[in-house]
């Protein structure tokens, strides 16, 4: 740990952009990372943080328990198919989480007001993404504003500000620069609706893109398919 870097903190789901961004993060700050146990159908990706995180040597690495499951409403918490191989991005799909972006955007607030923290990275995308409407450039302004009206921090002359370093690159853009900084994409699970041994299917709009992002980048996929 270098103490002469600013703190940050980083929302690590586990998957391909977030990891990037934990890499783009380290450069220049000292990381907390959060990950969200959130009633998910799955914890391989939850699993795939928790390896990312120790083999960064992050040392505040916390998980934090939530249960959007009771809410339901989309076939990552509730009991709805997965769609396969469908268009991607001429609508909401049923894999959106409701407001699950805003609800982690806000513990990572909260978080960030205990420790003193002004910068906080998410992994958002508003080209190669499903169509969440959470991920939007737009979005992420609303929210910072929200930020910093609803915090201790509206006191003083420090403005909390949201990093969202891959929200303008495509897919294969994201795996050259983490390739670049030496990104390990074998350690990271994508995949809506894996095998029970954690095999992807292929089939997922996360599958489908995230195949895209290796082809077109000319980087060997390191993903264990079904």
């Amino acid at each position: 740990m270098n103490p002469s870097k600013p703190k940050c903190i980083v929302l690590l789901s586990g998957g391909l952009d977030s990891t990037t961004v934990l890499a783009i993060a380290k450069q220049e700050f000292e990381i907390y990372a959060l990950s969200f146990d959130y009633g998910q159908r799955h914890k391989f990706e939850l699993a795939a943080a928790e390896l990312i995180a120790k083999k960064n040597a992050i040392k505040n690495f916390n998980i934090i328990n939530i249960d959007l499951k009771q809410f339901g409403q989309s076939a990552l918490t509730d009991e709805i198919d997965v769609p396969k191989n469908q268009e991607i991005g001429k609508e909401i799909p049923v894999t959106y989480v409701p407001v699950r972006n805003t609800i982690f955007l806000s513990y990572a607030l909260a978080h960030a007001e205990v420790n003193n923290i002004y910068d906080i990275f998410i992994g958002v995308n508003a080209l190669d993404y499903s169509g969440y409407p959470d991920c939007r450039p737009e979005y992420i302004t609303a929210f910072e504003q929200m930020a910093n009206l609803a915090t201790k921090f509206s006191q003083g002359n420090k403005k909390i500000k949201i990093h969202t370093p891959l929200i303008d690159l495509t897919k294969s853009e994201i795996i050259t620069a983490g390739n670049k900084l030496g990104v390990s994409y074998k350690d990271t699970h994508s995949c809506y609706d894996p095998s029970s041994d954690g095999l992807a299917c292929k089939e997922c709009d996360a599958c489908i893109l995230r195949m895209k992002g290796f082809q077109m980048s000319n980087i060997s996929d390191p993903t264990n398919y079904q």
